[in-house]
């Protein structure tokens, strides 16, 4: 039993959470992440049965740009780090891929294994805080390896996260990140449903570095109380930056547009690709 006085207690554990940063393993956010998953995915996409239908119909158009960024995946190895509810790892697996997630969330596990299945694929699902994955097993032997839309603002150092991609890939494997743009997530605020009636307003610091308590991405889909998760929002510049100085080669940065819309947003970046090497 300790005999340091409260404070100082709750001081050191304030830093040890401040060192793990605000990482998908963070408690406040592995709660969150554990809580109505596999219910807000069947609201939002349908059971599995239902939403592996609709991407057996058409894969390749179920992964969109991360489609090309990828190029054929026949016969490759993947990974996808934070693969949430396995949509796209069981896309590429219809496409011939051998696909392997890593999540932390069982509900996620849930929904994307009952996925796997009803497609009639396999899927490999790792349940581990992707920063404490054990890549004893997978260093060196992935040609692809990706993770996409709303990954990056969990992590509070882009370093780690960065190594662990470049020791999975093989030699001349390639790294996938596909994410929101930062000028929608860190400049500007957008308001209004139609294009007549669309606002845009610039009320944030694109250099902020600190921690943001927002909503769970999928709470929209479920009743009730909304998750809660901390977010460390990135700046395009850091984000490349952590890329280059992890034994990446990057060879692409593609910022896009919104996709969804041919008159929302127009003019204002929204999502990016970039695509790096392994040396």
């Amino acid at each position: 039993m300790t005999n340091e006085p409260q404070h100082e207690q709750e001081n050191k554990q304030q830093a040890s959470n401040e060192k793990r940063g605000a990482d998908v393993a963070h408690p406040f956010n592995e709660e969150a992440w554990n809580r109505e998953t596999y219910e807000a995915w069947v609201q939002r996409f349908g059971t599995p049965a239902e939403a592996a239908e609709r991407i057996a119909r058409q894969p390749l158009k179920s992964l969109s740009v991360l489609g090309e960024a990828i190029g054929s995946p026949e016969g490759k190895r993947i990974m996808n780090l934070m693969g949430s509810n396995g949509s796209k790892a069981v896309a590429l697996s219809l496409l011939g891929a051998s696909v392997t997630v890593v999540d932390f969330s069982p509900g996620n596990q849930q929904y994307a294994s009952e996925l796997a299945e009803a497609a009639g694929v396999k899927l490999n699902y790792l349940i581990s805080d992707v920063l404490r994955l054990d890549t004893q097993e997978f260093a060196g032997t992935f040609d692809v390896v990706f993770a996409e839309m709303g990954i990056l603002h969990y992590f509070t150092d882009l370093a780690p996260f960065m190594k662990l991609a470049q020791t999975l890939l093989a030699p001349g494997g390639r790294f996938v990140l596909r994410d929101f743009h930062p000028v929608s997530t860190k400049l500007i605020s957008s308001r209004g449903t139609t294009a007549k009636i669309r606002k845009h307003k610039v009320d944030g610091d694109y250099f902020d570095t600190s921690l943001e308590e927002q909503e769970a991405s999928f709470s929209k889909y479920t009743e009730g109380e909304s998750p809660k998760v901390l977010l460390r929002k990135w700046n395009l510049g850091e984000i490349v930056t952590a890329v280059a100085q992890n034994g990446l080669r990057i060879v692409s940065l593609k910022e896009e547009a919104n996709l969804s819309s041919e008159s929302f947003d127009r003019g204002i970046p929204k999502t990016f690709t970039l695509i790096s090497i392994k040396n």
